[in-house]
């Protein structure tokens, strides 16, 4: 069981916790803290060897928290997922494959795409896929994506290489459930073509990072990031050849910081127990 813990800080805390979950007779396997001092915030995660009592375990916490406190008691800790995708594969082959080996830590529910160019690996795993044509009425689109989603289970939204840019209306729906690939180191080079401003610039470092969803464009909480050096030699082809596999590993990556409840968000950053 995973249980995670945001709340203002104050002296006594931790000890408070660790004397409620050893009252209640859970043993603690594993426990990560930290105070932004900053903003008197205090983040915890602990992993404790029970599988039920979640609700009462939760109440027992609010009861010795600070008010206000946000407290997450997680028995199942595999997650279901909803991912969209445009036309680029390597993200989502990614996806696909580790959610069939079991090892993504999360289950794919579907796969929708506004072209059916990757239908036939969602066929191949045997991962039900939903293309939805963009057309030129966004709000339709939208409306039609969300009712897929609604068919389905899910706790999050994965954008792998989704290039469509969301409604703020959209993203209003799902508050911190969507996660995106973006290719560029952020903040530089937001929005279109990166690569393509990353050469022009004459940049020595190309990445990726993996974010939150907002309502402004690629300005959500920061997950996860990479960078690879870069230099003369490189053209915009070849940038975006590398920053294929960088995209892959650092959603990768921000996918299972998220699965394992290792991430929290607090005015638009993130705070991640590795």
């Amino acid at each position: 069981m995973i249980i995670v813990i945001q709340c203002a800080d104050r002296v006594g805390l931790v000890a408070a916790i660790s004397r409620l979950m050893a009252k209640k007779g859970l043993n603690i396997i594993g426990m990560q803290e930290y105070v932004d001092n900053a903003e008197n915030l205090f983040f915890m995660r602990l992993e404790v060897d029970q599988t039920d009592g979640a609700a009462e375990i939760e109440y027992d916490l609010r009861q010795i928290l600070p008010d206000g406190a946000i407290v997450k008691v997680n028995p199942v800790p595999e997650k279901k997922i909803v991912v969209l995708v445009t036309k680029e594969y390597h993200c989502l082959a990614d996806i696909l494959v580790r959610n069939y080996f079991k090892t993504l830590g999360a289950s794919v529910q579907c796969v929708i795409g506004n072209h059916t160019t990757l239908q036939d690996i969602c066929k191949r795993f045997d991962v039900p896929f939903y293309e939805v044509q963009a057309g030129t009425d966004k709000g339709a689109f939208e409306e039609k994506v969300v009712e897929i989603i609604n068919q389905h289970e899910f706790d999050y939204l994965v954008l792998a290489k989704f290039m469509r840019i969301l409604s703020p209306d959209f993203v209003w729906r799902f508050p911190m459930q969507i996660i995106n690939i973006h290719h560029s180191f952020l903040p530089a080079f937001a929005g279109a073509s990166p690569y393509r401003q990353a050469h022009e610039r004459g940049v020595k470092l190309i990445g990726a990072t993996a974010h939150y969803v907002t309502d402004e464009l690629d300005e959500g909480p920061i997950i996860a990031q990479q960078i690879i050096p870069a230099n003369h030699t490189l053209t915009v082809q070849d940038m975006v050849k590398a920053g294929k596999e960088i995209e892959t590993a650092v959603l990768a990556k921000a996918l299972k910081l998220v699965f394992d409840d290792r991430v929290f968000v607090y005015k638009n950053k993130t705070v991640v127990l590795e």
